[in-house]
């Protein structure tokens, strides 16, 4: 039990210490240039411009739903009574 148990210490300490040899230096990677920012900040602008009337809808149709459901479950209460 004891040696799996300094294999496995080994082995996660070798990972640790080469994990960062392994990452990626994203200033080589990366070179778009601030014409490409502002344009996916643009599209990103339009989603969410469409996304927030949706949830608007969203709510009113949900909260529309409640009340009818509600209405419904008042109306056959009252006519067992």
């Amino acid at each position: 039990m004891q040696g799996v148990k300094t294999l496995l210490t080994s082995l996660s300490l070798l990972f640790l210490v080469a994990s960062p040899a392994l990452a990626v230096d994203t200033s080589q990677t990366y070179n778009s240039g601030i014409l490409v920012l502002l344009f996916v900040g643009f599209c990103a602008l339009l989603i969410v411009a469409q996304l927030v009337p949706a949830i608007l809808a969203l709510f009113g149709m949900t909260k529309e739903a409640a009340k009818s459901a509600s209405g419904k479950k008042l109306a056959t209460s009252s006519k067992k009574h």
